[in-house]
């Protein structure tokens, strides 16, 4: 059975926006994920490690470990071995703590994570897993609670796609924009509505299975 490590924030744990409730695994994208390529033929377990507010290398002021370095390397030593590493984080790098990151700033972060996982001291006859960059939707007119911790997001996370995109081409990452199949939520501006964790978790079926299969 192949093993994927997905690594990521509260878009991908499933928050259900305006709540603190959380969607089912079947209907979180890595759930979707899972079940669609299992039912492609392949034998695969979903690893979900996605923590609500969690950064690319930045601190939260107000809750500890929400810097996505931190702990990385040994998750890999725990995990392996793994096929694919996906990685989609970047979304709370904006947030009002972080007032002069942009776009540039964050695909920094998640070059730095990407040689964090590189150079994890994993077992010697574990593989080195591909890593596949989804840059999530781009925030969009933040509503609610969230609306203050987000203020001036929608600006400074422009043109994260093209960042992300350039930096994955100069690691030699896979890449995946998700703002190719879907918006953020319609209801927050921020996370995913029920329906578009489906959308995505499809797409990313269809991305992953050529990478597992080399």
């Amino acid at each position: 059975m192949r093993q994927i490590l997905v690594y990521s924030d509260s878009l991908t744990w499933g928050i259900i926006p305006e709540t603190r409730r959380r969607l089912p695994f079947d209907e979180r994208w890595p759930g979707v994920l899972e079940n669609k390529l299992n039912g492609f033929g392949e034998r695969v377990r979903i690893i979900e490690d996605c923590l609500n507010g969690r950064r690319t290398v930045w601190e939260d002021p107000f809750k500890p470990g929400r810097n996505g370095l931190n702990g990385l390397a040994q998750r890999m030593e725990i995990h392996s071995p793994l096929s694919l590493v996906i990685l989609m984080l970047g979304t709370n790098d904006f947030q009002f703590s972080h007032p002069y990151n942009n776009a540039w700033s964050a695909a920094q972060g998640m070059a730095a994570l990407v040689n964090e996982i590189r150079k994890a001291p994993i077992e010697p006859e574990m593989p080195v897993p591909p890593i596949l960059i989804v840059c999530p939707p781009p925030i969009c007119s933040p509503q609610g609670v969230l609306a203050p911790k987000f203020a001036g997001a929608e600006g400074r996370c422009r043109g994260l796609a093209d960042a992300y995109r350039s930096m994955s081409d100069a690691l030699g990452c896979h890449f995946f924009d998700s703002s190719s199949v879907t918006s953020s939520s319609r209801v927050d501006g921020i996370h995913l509505d029920r329906d578009q964790h489906l959308t995505l978790g499809q797409a990313l079926a269809d991305v992953a299975l050529p990478i597992l299969a080399t």
